[in-house]
């Protein structure tokens, strides 16, 4: 027998020998992204801000291909990164509230018109005159294909906003988002996550009720069967509202400090103004004329926003258990959500009238080559963010006679002979 090569320090030493290679971890390689867990998860902020920079691209366009590109791209990404949680779920009911608000802003149109004149006209619904005071609304009257056309753009561009909205409830986790807000903000935060993982919640409560009639052999289909199971839902919404506020106050939540008069006055004075700051900077950004001043007030509203908060967090008596860092692959998520946006703000100052398709006369959109491409740079999460664990289906047991065909209740088990006590003799030997 070839005796085995000595241990060198340094290498590992596995099963297989010394000179086998190491099994690959949960850190995953160079170029694939690891397997996601407490240490490695992605920042919730980072898949917020990626799904804003979406939601901006989306409100600078009116371009149906390029806002549906921009929806495939949302949900490859969730389709890609989502885990098994309740709110990773939600995504397909802000799919179905996009379609909704689509359909309403077509009926919208059809039956209280359009400021869009039209010369192809489809149908004609007889109209119901109105009085004086109620010039410039019709009900019925000649429906044109350019208004259903430009109703169907605008709908579009607001369900998008929805479904991006929705991308991000689907992958930031709520309670990890609300461990990462300043201090400030807390109390809003606190609010605020309560009021996002309403969704997640409905979608499976009525999940559950519907699988609970279905086994019962009730119909779940209905308006008689909405309202039934509406009932226990909004039962259980109340409830699980009721234990959320006994536990946070017996958790001590609402504790703050307390500081001098003068700290608060100046805390609410920076942050008031800053956010404000932040608001007109951002309008003066986004309108056609006020890029001169926009820039400016932006930063300095956000430095007496920063400020306020600072301040501010003063007053919050908490403490932070292992935060979530902001590592690199959070900022490379960050990043292509804001370059996504940036690139179509951008491309409204060389290609306007292909952001925006005209309907008068009517033609149909064109893809612009260099927008699609920038919308393309929204899929890189699914390639950088960390891979959600799988929950992996139990394996069945296999026969120990024929290993290609699972075990079967009838077939008998071999049996052990009893080992007899080996005597201090047979030891020895």
């Amino acid at each position: 027998m070839t005796p085995a090569a000595p241990h060198r320090p340094g290498s590992p030493r596995t099963a297989e020998g010394p000179s086998a290679p190491a099994p690959a971890g949960r850190g995953g390689g160079v170029l694939r992204p690891p397997v996601a867990d407490r240490a490695n998860a992605l920042h919730a902020g980072a898949w917020w801000l990626w799904a804003l920079g979406l939601a901006t691209a989306a409100s600078r366009t009116t371009n149906p291909l390029l806002l549906a590109l921009l929806v495939a791209v949302a949900g490859y990404v969730v389709a890609a990164r989502r885990t098994d949680a309740p709110w990773a779920r939600s995504y397909a009911l802000f799919l179905k509230l996009g379609l909704f608000v689509i359909a309403v802003r077509l009926l919208f149109a059809t039956f209280l018109g359009s400021p869009i004149p039209g010369t192809h006209t489809l149908f004609t619904l007889p109209e119901v005159p109105l009085p004086e005071w109620a010039q410039g609304v019709r009900l019925g009257g000649r429906v044109t294909a350019e208004q259903l056309t430009f109703a169907f753009y605008d709908g579009m561009k607001l369900a998008a906003l929805l479904i991006c909205v929705g991308a991000a409830n689907a992958l930031a986790n709520p309670a990890r988002l609300l461990k990462s807000l300043p201090a400030a903000l807390y109390e809003l935060g606190v609010a605020v996550v309560v009021a996002m993982t309403f969704a997640p919640h409905f979608v499976a409560d009525v999940a559950r009720l519907r699988r609970a009639r279905r086994l019962r052999g009730r119909d779940d289909r209905g308006l008689r069967a909405l309202v039934q199971v509406g009932l226990p839902v909004l039962e259980g919404a109340l409830e699980r509202s009721v234990a959320l506020a006994a536990a946070m106050d017996a958790r001590g939540y609402g504790r703050t400090a307390k500081l001098p008069r003068a700290v608060r006055v100046t805390t609410a004075t920076l942050t008031l103004g800053g956010l404000l700051g932040v608001c007109a900077g951002t309008y003066g950004l986004l309108a056609a004329s006020g890029a001169g001043y926009g820039a400016p007030v932006l930063a300095l509203g956000t430095a007496a926003a920063a400020g306020g908060l600072w301040l501010g967090g003063r007053r919050a008596v908490r403490s932070r258990y292992r935060p979530d860092r902001f590592g690199p692959r959070a900022w490379l998520v960050a990043a292509s959500g804001a370059a996504v946006g940036g690139l179509m703000i951008y491309a409204n100052s060389y290609a306007p009238d292909a952001l925006h398709p005209v309907v008068v006369p009517l033609t149909g959109p064109q893809l612009p080559l260099w927008p699609a491409a920038s919308c393309l740079l929204g899929l890189l999460p699914a390639f950088v963010a960390p891979v959600p664990p799988r929950r992996q289906a139990p394996q069945k047991q296999q026969n120990p006679q024929n290993p290609q065909s699972p075990q079967s209740p009838q077939s008998p088990q071999p049996q052990q002979q009893p080992q007899t006590p080996r005597t201090t003799e047979e030891t020895a030997q």
